[in-house]
């Protein structure tokens, strides 16, 4: 059996979890011989009582990895383990990465460290599911990676709005990948799959969604982002477990305000009264981010001109000598407002312009 296939029984077993299995990987060595190793060897172990050790011992009464294997072939999907290159390097910092994940797609370099979390109400307001649909487009066209929960409401908006923009999304199921939910967001899954992104689980292929699955599911959309984004949430969301597992994880958060008589804006309220940064606009996340992964000035200085083409560079021209008004670059490259603020943070992050006090813009080559 190889360290994969050992990987996904292990992940099947109940009661054994990714917290035990790294510390019976640091005793035996590989994920195999655990699965080799006697009853008395694995009750040796922190935390493995005669319960747990009669699971692993055995492992063949619990788990079906031929039918697995089935599955899996069955829908194209694989499995990663954090020995793979592809397995997301935030998500192994956390205290209790998955095991393994299944994959359908493929996870690229550039999803590795610049990942946003973007969750929500399922029962959003039409304010809500614009704001989450503005940055979310806004924030893939700047080249972040959307992880979202593949979830009605908020979810939906993030995902469908990066693919709009032709940006990277990540959708972490609550369920396993032969039971992708909600059944309408299925044709959605299926397209990030296929083109600009991945639908991962860390759930066995046949595994339904429950009111346990979907919490362990908001803590991989975290780990594997620098930050999270709340749109919209009621003081008893989900999301906000989803925040609560951010802070843990000590990653950024962010959250829009939302009308405070609506009862399903308090949770989202809250988070920006206890400390998540208020956004309004892509660029107050896209601040923290270059601050995060800040580039040398003499590297920045070195960089080679890029051939800017279509919308920004009609956007880059509208810009004149002094800082410009972004009302007159939408007046002088006749295109959308929207449109324009998308473009204007793409050149931003590129360091093609920089923003001004006064919603200003310079030109910066």
């Amino acid at each position: 059996m190889t360290d994969t296939e050992a990987s996904i029984v292990l992940n099947m077993l109940p009661q054994v979890g990714p917290v035990r299995v790294r510390r019976l990987s640091e005793r035996f060595g590989s994920p195999a011989a655990i699965l080799e190793a006697t009853g008395y060897a694995l009750r040796a172990v922190e935390g493995i009582g005669p319960e747990v050790s009669s699971v692993i011992a055995g492992w063949k009464d619990h788990s079906d990895l031929d039918a697995e294997l089935t599955l899996m072939e069955k829908v194209g999907a694989r499995v990663l383990t954090q020995a793979d290159p592809e397995y997301p390097r935030l998500l192994k910092e956390i205290h209790d990465p998955p095991i393994i994940l299944y994959v359908l797609g493929k996870l690229e370099e550039r999803d590795q460290q610049r990942g946003i979390g973007i969750v929500g109400t399922r029962k959003a307001s039409h304010y809500a599911l614009e704001s989450a649909k503005k940055l979310g487009y806004q924030l893939a066209y700047a080249g972040l990676t959307i992880y979202s929960g593949l979830a009605r409401g908020i979810d939906t908006a993030a995902h469908q709005s990066a693919l709009a923009a032709n940006g990277r999304t990540v959708a972490v199921l609550g369920s396993g990948l032969s039971h992708i939910y909600p059944e309408e967001n299925i044709p959605l899954a299926e397209k990030i799959a296929a083109g600009n992104g991945a639908v991962i689980s860390e759930f066995p292929m046949g595994t339904t969604p429950t009111k346990q699955t979907f919490p362990k599911r908001n803590r991989i959309i975290s780990g594997c982002s620098f930050g999270l984004l709340v749109v919209e949430a009621g003081i008893n969301s989900g999301a906000l477990i989803s925040a609560r597992e951010a802070g843990e994880q000590g990653r950024s958060l962010y959250a829009v305000p939302g009308r405070i008589d609506q009862p399903g804006t308090l949770g989202s309220n809250r988070l920006i009264q206890q400390g998540a940064k208020l956004v309004i606009d892509a660029g107050d996340i896209l601040s923290d981010l270059q601050m995060i992964y800040a580039v040398p000035p003499e590297l920045a200085r070195s960089r080679p001109r890029v051939e800017l083409l279509g919308e920004e560079l009609l956007v880059y021209d509208a810009i004149g000598d002094e800082p410009t008004p972004v009302d007159v670059i939408i007046a002088k490259s006749d295109l959308p407002a929207s449109t324009v603020s998308s473009r204007l943070l793409a050149l931003e992050l590129g360091r093609h312009v920089r923003s001004q006090p006064g919603n200003r813009f310079i030109k910066l080559m």
